[in-house]
């Protein structure tokens, strides 16, 4: 009986029995959330019905007689009760007042099954609280199925305004790539990057600029997004004998492309996008596989002017962007040499003691 747990059809059985099981928990997960969520959908309406007649302290009384009733029942409390009416009204009144990535036929109920339904509670607060239109916390329902972000991730997406960013780097995607990869290949690109995870000294370098990214690396993929697999700074490329770097270079797995990315710590400038199509056609030539598509580039810079960002592009036949990004904590070049050394917080401290 033994030799039937070493048998290889057995293990293969094992191994797809395990997988239905945690698909079904996974579904079963999902079901209760979603009883969940459409449970809070009708307590708001129920509440939102009757705050007008009754007042606002018709909401505290009712949370007392339900906890009374269900004292094991968590999500009762006056705060969450209030949570609730506001999740109902938020939809219910935009959704009147606006067309977005829905059909038109989508009811509110409808809303809630197909996509509120799909993340937690604690994240529908959070994005129903800080979005400013339904459009917006859509785009953050979506972003928040298709990644699997925890609440706190999502909260910085908010925070960093992702809604606003994403999708608005100038590029030239549209003349350059088919329409099958263009419009995704515009949508991983924002303008601008907020790089305000990084510490950096007044007048820094871009190599620095570089290395406290490439030191925060975790941080920066996830300010550029899902799909982007970092690959190393400052790649060697042989041309004709003499070597040229490129100073960051990711691999994006949804668009099967190498994406170069050239730092500036100045404003943009027609001649850099020159700079970037050369190291592209090399990429291409030395780097990119028979089965990757082309090598996508991206300038990030201090700042640039649109217009002259879009005509610079506009007659380069190699796909690429152009961003800003922010980083507004800066320190003073003697802000290190001003910071007390260990020895000193320790002798410190021992003339506390």
């Amino acid at each position: 009986m033994n030799e039937i747990f070493k048998d290889t059809e057995y293990k293969n059985w094992l191994s797809d029995l395990k997988t239905k099981i945690r698909s079904s928990q996974l579904k079963a997960a999902i079901a209760v959330n979603s009883a969940l969520i459409e449970f809070y959908w009708d307590l708001g309406k129920m509440i939102a019905e009757k705050q007008t007649a009754w007042g606002a302290k018709f909401v505290e009384q009712l949370s007392k007689d339900l906890k009374s009733e269900f004292p094991n029942m968590e999500g009762l409390s006056r705060r969450n009760l209030f949570n609730a009416q506001k999740f109902y009204q938020f939809y219910n009144r935009q959704i009147v007042q606006q067309v977005v990535a829905l059909s038109e036929n989508d009811s509110p109920n409808q809303i809630v099954q197909q996509a509120v339904a799909q993340i937690p509670w604690g994240h529908n607060i959070l994005i129903i609280t800080k979005a400013h239109s339904i459009a917006e916390a859509y785009f953050y329902i979506q972003k928040t199925i298709e990644n699997g972000w925890s609440r706190d991730i999502l909260g910085l997406q908010i925070k960093s305004d992702l809604y606003n960013r994403q999708g608005k780097a100038i590029t030239n995607f549209k003349l350059t790539l088919p329409d099958n990869s263009s419009d995704l290949a515009h949508q991983i690109l924002k303008d601008p990057y907020n790089f305000d995870f990084l510490t950096l000294t007044e007048n820094y370098k871009e190599r620095e600029l570089e290395n406290a990214l490439v030191d925060n690396v975790t941080k920066f993929l996830l300010e550029l997004g899902t799909g982007f697999a970092y690959v190393g700074k400052q790649v060697p490329m042989m041309v004709s004998g003499q070597e040229y770097f490129i100073d960051l270079l990711f691999y994006h797995l949804k668009l099967r492309a190498f994406i170069v990315i050239e730092l500036k710590a100045t404003s943009f400038i027609p001649e850099y996008a020159g700079k970037l199509s050369f190291y592209l056609s090399a990429a291409n030539d030395l780097l990119r596989h028979p089965t990757d598509n082309p090598t996508i580039g991206l300038l990030i810079c201090k700042d640039k002017n649109d217009v002259i960002a879009e005509y610079a592009l506009k007659d380069i036949n190699q796909p690429m962007g152009v961003s800003e990004y922010q980083l507004t904590k800066l320190f003073p070049n003697d802000f290190k040499s001003s910071l007390p050394s260990i020895e000193e917080i320790e002798n410190e401290l021992k003339n506390i003691e």
